[in-house]
Formats: C-alpha cells, sequence, structure tokens
C-alpha cells in the first residue's frame, strides 16, 4: 500500500530539511554532552536557580546526578522537542497541502493511483523523516556518551528517551498531516498544524514555571512526554507515550481517510 517511485522522490524531497536540523541538532547535543562535569553541573544549577521560570519553561532542572539525567533536563526539553517539531510541520504542509496550493495537485494523482494509496505513502515519508531524526539523536548520543563517558552510558534509559520524542513527533506529524490533507490553502494548513503544537507548547511551558500556572499543564498533551519520568521508569509515563502513539495512528488514519474524500478540484 505503498507507491515506491513517489515516497522515493519525496525521501529525497526531504534531505534538505533533515540535514538543516540534524545539524542543529548534532550542535547541541556534542556541546551539551561534552559539558558534562560534576563541578560544572553545580554552576549550571545556579545558573537554574537564579532563573528558574526561564530555564524551567525550556524543561531544564536543577540537581541532576549522573549524565542521563543531565541530558534528559538539558536536550529533551527544548532542542530535541523544537528542531523534530519544525520538520513535522514544515514536511507535512509540503508533502500534500503545498501541492494542492500550487494548482499541482494533479501531478499526484495523474498516475493511476488510488488516492489512499498516495496520501499513505506521504505520511510514510513523514514518518520515515521524523523516525530518522530521532534515530540520528540517539545514535550521535550514544557515540558522545560512549566515547567521553563510557562509564555513564545507559543505553537503556536512551533508547526509552527516544523511543518517547518519536512518540511525541508522530503526534504532532499527526497533527500537522490532518490539517495539510483537510485545507488546499497553506496558510490554513500551516495556520492548524503549526498554530496547535506551537500553542501547545507555550501552554507547556507556562506550566513548566510552577506555580498557579502549574495546572496548564493538563491543557497540553507536551505532559505525557515526561523524560524525568521515563528514566525512573514510572508506569504513568510508558501509558503516556503510548497513548502519543495510539493518537499520532489515529490521526495519520483521519488524514489519509480525508484526503481520500476530498474533492480536490483538479
Amino acid at each position: 500500500m505503498i507507491n515506491i517511485p513517489l515516497f522515493k522522490r519525496e525521501l529525497n524531497g526531504s534531505i534538505k530539511l533533515l540535514v538543516i536540523f540534524a545539524a542543529i541538532m548534532a550542535l547541541y547535543i556534542v556541546m551539551i554532552i561534552s559539558m558534562y562535569d560534576p563541578q560544572l553541573i553545580k554552576t549550571l544549577d545556579e545558573w537554574v536557580e537564579m532563573m528558574p521560570g526561564l530555564m524551567s519553561s525550556v524543561g531544564m532542572k536543577a540537581g541532576a546526578t549522573t549524565l542521563t539525567g543531565f541530558i534528559s533536563s538539558y536536550l529533551y526539553g527544548f532542542v530535541l522537542i523544537v528542531c523534530p517539531m519544525a520538520f513535522c510541520i514544515l514536511r507535512a504542509n509540503g508533502l500534500v497541502a503545498k501541492y494542492a496550493d500550487k494548482g499541482s495537485m494533479v501531478t499526484l494523482l495523474a498516475a493511476p493511483v488510488k488516492r489512499r494509496v498516495i496520501a499513505f505513502t506521504q505520511m510514510k515519508v513523514l514518518a520515515c523523516g521524523t523516525f530518522i531524526l530521532v534515530l540520528f539523536a540517539f545514535v550521535l548520543e550514544i557515540i558522545c556518551v560512549a566515547s567521553g563517558f563510557p562509564n555513564e552510558l545507559e543505553i537503556s534509559k536512551l533508547i526509552l528517551l527516544n523511543v518517547g520524542l518519536l512518540c511525541l513527533h508522530l503526534f504532532v506529524g499527526g497533527i500537522s498531516f490532518l490539517a495539510s490533507c483537510m485545507f488546499s490553502d497553506t496558510k490554513y494548513s500551516i495556520g492548524i498544524g503549526a498554530g496547535i503544537p506551537s500553542l501547545m507548547y507555550i501552554i507547556q511551558m507556562l506550566a513548566n514555571t510552577g506555580g498557579n500556572a502549574e495546572n496548564f499543564k493538563y491543557a497540553t498533551f507536551f505532559t505525557l512526554y515526561n523524560p524525568d519520568n521515563l528514566i525512573a521508569g514510572e508506569t504513568s509515563a510508558i501509558i503516556g507515550i503510548i497513548t502519543l502513539f495510539l493518537c499520532a495512528v489515529i490521526l495519520f488514519v483521519c488524514g489519509i481517510a480525508v484526503f481520500s474524500k476530498r474533492d480536490l478540484h483538479v
């Protein structure tokens, strides 16, 4: 249920974005892991305590006692959330809505291939691109930790962190993909596909600051991905990422169904 030529063409079309976001992620991953040092952690913790609202808003917390906890605090609250999320939003829009907006949807539908096959193929391109980014981050983390701090390598916890990260971004991709399948105008596709995840992340940032704003965490799906609780092996965190994955599947299925039944005016 996949169109191989279309899949290859669109995956090649993802390369530029993948390289850009992978480069940004690589810069931060290498820099953060190389900074790991018990003495430096104390200094960073002091910065967090000096600016608790700003640091906690992007998921940075004081008190990390292991390298895995350090990585979780300084990478999985902002950089590894924002970069793959931006990729999902941009690529989802380009895979469906952009064709309709430019009036070139006929190029997708010209071949004797069913619409649901085309939609499923585009969905696979988005999912594969997301998987590649998360896998890249995971492999680079393993290389950096193994080369610099081999005794600190906790590969099972890093796997769990990145499986959860993948589930989160598949969910974000599902939102953007559904929006792309619903609207022919990219301004609406981007407005919904980017607006909802961005708004949810802003709400999460507010919730992270604590105080009265902490209750906002119940209004955003980002709460379902909790790196610290995943590292601790808490059941609620596992349930959270499973929920994200199942909801992502539902969103992708809805997107394919919408694309298959829409009047695309071609």
